[in-house]
């Protein structure tokens, strides 16, 4: 007789390696949230926050320790945005599309950021849309400080004093 847990999944056929230091890490704080109403998400989010994304290996543990299917886990994380599967970049610049960025250059300086750094490894520049700073506008988010009056200069100096 096979032994059989969590719709269907034949797990015994699979060799046993001992777990890495992350998967204990995440089926830690997978358990710490596993009785709370809702829990994947608040799981994925502690995650994120733990580690700065969601690796492969971190879906099946996941859902080991909450019964579902990998698929389950695998579809939550592939949906929402904020569950990133690889390492963050070093830096992260957000830049405000909206209307009133939008009205004091928020298009060309999105244009001319994303150009400058498509081939940077530790640069990501991401669309938002209203930080509620429009008053100095264009704004952004750099390395996790909104910023006003964005410049391509001021963009290129915040990351180099944050490198």
């Amino acid at each position: 007789m096979r032994a059989t847990r969590g719709r269907g999944q034949d797990r015994s056929a699979q060799p046993s390696a001992p777990p890495t230091e992350r998967q204990i890490a995440v089926r830690g704080l997978a358990a710490e949230r596993a009785s709370t109403r809702g829990p994947l998400l608040p799981i994925l989010h502690a995650v994120v926050e733990r580690f700065g994304y969601v690796d492969e290996g971190d879906i099946p543990v996941v859902a080991d320790v909450l019964n579902l299917s990998r698929a389950d886990v695998h579809g939550v994380v592939s949906f929402y945005t904020d569950f990133r599967r690889t390492p963050p970049a070093a830096h992260v610049v957000q830049l405000c599309r909206a209307e009133a960025c939008q009205s004091v250059g928020a298009q060309g300086l999105y244009a001319a950021t994303t150009a400058r750094y498509e081939r940077a490894e530790d640069v990501v520049v991401h669309e938002v849309f209203c930080l509620g700073n429009c008053a100095l506008g264009p704004s952004g988010v750099i390395d996790g400080r909104l910023r006003g009056r964005l410049t391509e200069d001021v963009i290129a100096e915040a990351l180099e004093v944050s490198s």
